[in-house]
């Protein structure tokens, strides 16, 4: 029986392989992700972690497989379409324009919300005045919730490197996504910093309902915020369960994290 509505999980990633001139980059990798869980990717560099994010998201198209996102088949889809469908991103290196605010960055997260043409932009009337508020309040109401008040009108380019971090991840929740995917968020960051972040994604699992797919290399973070955890090495799933259950596999020690269990 086909699950449908609440019982699909919100991505289905079933047997995928992609290569690149015949070197393999994902080799059948299958998992799916439910609707208020947050699932955790690891593996060593070079795996194909990041390979999954840009599957997921429309920059890499497999040759092999299907995915779905809430019942959709994503893979025709061009990234923008599937941003549109509420799929919203962090990544590895701060993507931010360091001479806007805060606010302005934030603001930028909503393009998928704007619908109106040049001419109502240029006179900021009806429809374009509208959009535009809500806008502001939606940036607004992120800034609340990742606790940015002090820096909400200072360029990005001049704020700790931490809280670049934070506002890269409201310009995702500015999107009002339906899965938010994270790319290493804690990366690069002091413990202060990734304790932070480390409640504010579990916020937005919990009081967002937004779920969450998540690459990242602190082992101790994943640990503590995964619902399941999914290893990869070479391209290949090796172990997929509860975050105990992956950090003691064999496979999942021999490759990643050394010869000894971190229990």
């Amino acid at each position: 029986m086909t699950a449908t509505g609440q019982d699909r999980p919100i991505v289905e990633f079933d047997d995928v392989h992609l290569a690149f001139a015949g070197v393999k980059a994902i080799s059948g990798v299958s998992f799916h992700v439910g609707r208020r869980e947050l699932f955790a990717v690891i593996g060593p560099n070079g795996a194909g972690k990041t390979s999954i994010f840009n599957v997921l998201s429309g920059v890499y198209r497999p040759g092999q497989g299907t995915v779905r996102f809430d019942g959709t088949d994503v893979l025709r889809l061009r990234p923008h379409a599937i941003a549109e469908l509420g799929v919203a991103r962090t990544f590895q290196n701060i993507e931010l324009f360091a001479n806007l605010t805060v606010i302005d960055n934030l603001m930028l997260g909503r393009h998928t919300h704007i619908s109106y043409g040049v001419p109502a932009a240029l006179a900021w009337f009806g429809r374009a005045r509208r959009a535009e508020l809500a806008a502001r309040a939606a940036a607004e109401d992120i800034v609340d919730f990742l606790e940015l008040e002090a820096w909400r009108t200072y360029p990005v380019g001049l704020l700790p490197y931490g809280v670049q971090k934070r506002v890269e991840l409201g310009r995702a929740l500015a999107m009002q996504p339906k899965l938010l995917l994270l790319d290493e968020p804690v990366a690069g960051m002091n413990l202060e910093e990734t304790e932070d972040m480390a409640r504010f994604v579990l916020d937005i699992r919990d009081e967002l309902d937004i779920p969450i797919i998540m690459v990242e290399h602190d082992m101790g973070l994943v640990m503590d915020l995964a619902d399941r955890v999914m290893a990869v090495d070479f391209g290949e799933a090796i172990a997929t369960g509860t975050p105990s259950e992956v950090q003691s596999h064999p496979d999942v020690i021999s490759a990643y994290l050394g010869q000894e269990s971190m229990s």
